[in-house]
């Protein structure tokens, strides 16, 4: 994994995934794993990951299997790596949302966001994107607590 000048074929590989996110069943998906699902705990995140069938097990299996496909080309050598960080910070967003919990996911998934997170390892942007992602998830998270407690109280 080299930094430096992509080239025409990092650049159609870049489109192509970009292509590939833009189908409709992954659009979805998308959109409720990084608007919708937040687990505060593992237990609420094994309810999903276990809940075979169901929409919500499908598009986070979805979406996490995208990402980690994309870091494995970059981690193969087969697309830049800054290219790849500079244009999608949404796989380090969606490990920055799981980054509380993923030492009890890996107890029992070791391998699970592994590509990504090596990604992290071996890449200083990498890195900066994921912690830029992590204050990202923080600061959303005291705006919905903030939000939260404004809320007017129901009326009994």
């Amino acid at each position: 994994m080299q930094p430096g000048i992509a080239n025409s074929s990092d650049a159609e590989i870049i489109l192509k995934l970009y292509e590939l996110r833009t189908e409709s069943v992954m659009r979805q998906a998308r959109a409720w794993i990084t608007g919708e699902f937040w687990p505060t705990t593992a237990e609420e995140f094994f309810v999903v990951q276990n809940d075979f069938g169901s929409s919500k097990n499908a598009w986070l299996r979805q979406v996490v299997t995208y990402w980690e496909m994309a870091a494995s080309l970059v981690l193969h050598g087969s697309l830049s790596s800054d290219l790849f960080v500079d244009c999608n910070p949404e796989p380090f967003f969606i490990l920055a949302k799981l980054s509380h919990i993923l030492p009890e996911i890996h107890a029992k998934n070791p391998t699970y966001f592994m590509k990504t997170l090596q990604l992290v390892e071996n890449s200083q942007a990498a890195a900066a994107r994921y912690e830029a992602a992590k204050k990202n998830v923080e600061n959303r998270l005291k705006a919905r607590d903030a939000d939260w407690l404004h809320q007017p109280k129901a009326q009994s």
